[in-house]
């Protein structure tokens, strides 16, 4: 499972980061799900966007529970439009399902994860570990961090900007 790659993960970075999972006895495969289970605000809840490049290659963009992704912020930086993977894709880049997506643990070395501005809203935020019903609680920085992340970027609108 997934979820037992990203434990190995965290485990093999040597910070107890895996003792800090969480598993649900309910679905957090939403925001509005994850919201529920872990007991926060939606925006806090992190959610990993999978995007493709014309060339095949897989795009990671980490953002807040709140946001959507701008079309032409994503076209500014990316120097294309935003084309989402499909569920089979994001399998096969990332191993992890709909759901489930994180940035950790990724199998794909050619995959690229960014972070959304969005995020440095809030002290923690809470993105999924693998598996339709886990999450961990992080700071943006340490999200950053431990996703390998490239850079902070700003392709997103919030709800006030609709």
């Amino acid at each position: 499972m997934a979820i037992d790659k990203v434990r190995e993960y965290f485990r093999s970075l040597g910070e107890g980061l895996e003792d800090r999972i969480m598993e649900f006895d309910v679905s957090s495969a939403t925001v509005e799900l994850a919201s529920k289970a872990v007991g926060v605000e939606p925006a806090r809840i992190c959610k990993t966007l999978s995007f493709k490049t014309p060339d095949g290659r897989c795009i990671l963009i980490e953002t807040a529970g709140d946001t959507k992704i701008k079309n032409g912020k994503y076209k500014d930086k990316f120097g294309c439009k935003a084309k989402m993977l499909s569920p089979d894709e994001v399998l096969e880049h990332t191993g992890h399902e709909i759901g489930g997506v994180c940035a950790f643990a990724i199998e794909d070395p050619h995959v690229e994860v960014y972070c959304d501005v969005s995020m440095k809203r809030f002290e923690t935020v809470f993105p999924a570990c693998g598996s339709s019903n886990s999450a961990i609680e992080l700071t943006p920085e340490d999200l950053f961090k431990y996703s390998g992340a490239r850079e902070w970027i700003d392709v997103c609108k919030l709800p006030d900007e609709e």
